[in-house]
């Protein structure tokens, strides 16, 4: 017998609905009769509410995120994060149940079975509440960080606008800002470290409550993460170590020779070693945007349509402001399956890199929502990754002002440059924010905000080459981790980074000797979503997961080759 199950027309019905008014749709799900011959239609309803709820939630997200003073929007992200979204996942456990106890099988939905195998087994009631305290937390973080500005000159300025003057000729501008960069973050270190430390009583109680010794492996079985362990994270910091440390260095002592400088200062590392005036990609968002559209072109004709698309549907907020969150990101919404995108640009290079990652994001979020089910559609953030930083890479040849980008000629060689050396560079800084968050979870000294400080110095020594000096900075250095998104709103969400660098390095080796088929199968790996398992999307790019000294050091040995042809 058919069940009258009839959704509204659009996420809109839900963008000011209560859960009170969701939950009937979940409801009806859970109750409906369930065997072999139904499971296909429940299968597509329960995608299609779930689209739906979080197309709304999404941009609820987007709006407050692009106005963090404005309190309509902050409620309403507060209704999503902390009502709707913990009491969506506490239906959803129970709805994976049913799934799972059916024993339903089929291609393409496999993977899918496995995930929901794996929530089940971490789903607890008693830390839904904790999940909605989190949610407000990071509304809170967010707020903070949103009304942080500076004076410089007797303007106010937010923390990413000073970026630009980071890359000015006069050294004394460069180490003003940068001090000044750190200043309202070490004037809020005592409101930032009192929210992550309720952030991290909090998520250690989650993994306490799923029968986990603590939130780092819990989070690492709550990701997904079957095809690797902590111990393999710990791995690959060895091999950054190990590898990665020493070119860092002779990139830097390559920059020092060329500034001439007698130290070479933290505030020195954006800046152009000649001292040349800083790139100026674009003038305003309407050209940065007609211009990738350009650049995205030269790698396949689609994505221009792509970007195009989500400029015409006002998808796209770009520049910094008061007011707006840090950052930036890609979100999909689900139910008219386009893709968003927000980033803080000021005008720099970085936002080239920036706007091409995410574009690497939005791509796949068009790519994979061809599959029917949104169960089917979004792989860990190790593949998501590959797609945004891929695109970096891929792009680097286009983004001359002959192939419709950005720079002139000159001006290229000196982006990608940067480009290149900012792959290697990330690396230690990346293995610290993992190592950082494996030690602030595992050790009971994390709990202390001072020690956390003094761990976090710790660990950056242990990365970071001795080239640049540091003296008389440690505030600064420590501001840094206050700075970093990552900790406050996507725990554990930073080694994907790396894997994902290091598969966006092959895939960008392959494109140089044969640009046809790698952008295929490139192409050919979004289209799968979650599909596959890990090993299986990375093998379908061209590509294999790498934790090991040896497969970092083949990859650095590429990227140095082609930095010494345009050092040369």
């Amino acid at each position: 017998m058919a069940v009258n199950f009839l959704l509204p027309d659009s996420a809109d019905a839900f963008r000011v609905a209560t859960w009170g008014e969701i939950e009937p749709y979940y409801q009806e799900l859970a109750a409906r009769s369930l065997d072999e011959s139904t499971v296909e239609q429940w299968l597509t309803d329960w995608s299609q509410l779930d689209s739906l709820v979080s197309e709304a939630s999404t941009l609820a997200y987007f709006a407050y995120t692009c106005n963090t003073a404005d309190a309509e929007a902050e409620a309403a992200q507060l209704r999503f994060g902390s009502e709707i979204e913990p009491k969506m996942a506490q239906q959803a456990a129970g709805l994976q149940k049913r799934l799972v106890d059916l024993g339903y099988d089929r291609p393409g939905l496999r993977t899918t079975v496995e995930r929901f195998r794996n929530q089940i087994e971490l789903f607890r009631d008693e830390n839904v509440p904790l999940v909605s305290e989190l949610s407000k937390l990071e509304t809170e973080w967010s707020k903070v960080n949103g009304a942080m500005t500076v004076d410089w000159d007797g303007e106010q300025k937010t923390p990413p606008q000073l970026l630009p003057y980071l890359e000015s000729p006069d050294r004394a501008v460069r180490e003003r800002a940068f001090k000044l960069r750190a200043q309202p973050y070490l004037e809020q270190r005592g409101v930032l470290a009192g929210i992550f430390d309720q952030m991290l009583a909090a998520r250690q109680q989650v993994g306490h409550n799923a029968g986990f010794a603590n939130y780092r492996d819990f989070v690492h079985r709550e990701k997904n993460r079957f095809d690797y362990t902590p111990d393999d994270c710990m791995r690959f910091h060895e091999a950054v170590e190990e590898t990665m440390r020493p070119a860092t260095t002779r990139i830097l002592e390559r920059r020092k020779q060329e500034m001439r400088v007698g130290e070479l200062r933290p505030w020195d590392i954006t800046v152009d070693p000649h001292g040349r005036a800083p790139l100026r990609p674009f003038s305003d968002v309407r050209e940065f945007i007609e211009r990738t559209s350009d650049v995205v072109a030269h790698v396949d004709p689609d994505f221009r349509g792509y970007i195009n698309t989500m400029a015409a549907a006002g998808m796209l907020d770009l520049e910094n402001r008061k007011g707006k969150a840090p950052g930036g990101y890609s979100a999909t919404l689900n139910d008219r399956k386009m893709p968003l995108i927000f980033m803080n640009a000021v005008g720099i290079d970085d936002d080239v890199k920036t706007m091409l990652h995410e574009s690497g994001h939005a791509f796949h979020g068009f790519e994979a929502s061809k599959l029917p089910l949104i169960f089917q559609r979004h792989p860990g953030s190790e593949m998501a990754e590959v797609a945004s930083m891929s695109m970096e890479l891929l792009t680097s040849p286009y983004i001359s002002a002959e192939q419709g980008g950005y720079y002139s000629d000159d001006d290229a060689r000196r982006s990608i440059r940067e480009l290149l050396e900012g792959v290697i560079l990330f690396f230690p800084h990346c293995a610290s924010v993992d190592a950082f968050q494996h030690w602030i979870y595992t050790d009971e000294a994390g709990a202390d905000a001072d020690a956390r400080d003094q761990k976090w110095l710790e660990v950056r020594r242990r990365f970071e080459s001795d080239v640049i000096e540091w003296s008389g900075l440690d505030r600064e250095r420590i501001a840094r981790w206050y700075q970093q998104p990552h900790f406050f709103a996507n725990p554990f969400y930073y080694i994907e980074y790396g894997i994902a660098q290091l598969g966006a390095l092959q895939v960008w080796r392959n494109s140089m000797s044969d640009s046809v088929n790698a952008v295929r199968n490139y192409r050919g790996a979004l289209a799968l979503g979650a599909t596959e398992r890990l090993p299986d999307l990375y093998g379908a790019a061209g590509a294999r997961l790498i934790f090991d000294s040896a497969g970092m050091q083949e990859l650095t040995s590429v990227v140095e080759e082609q930095l010494d042809k345009l050092y040369n």
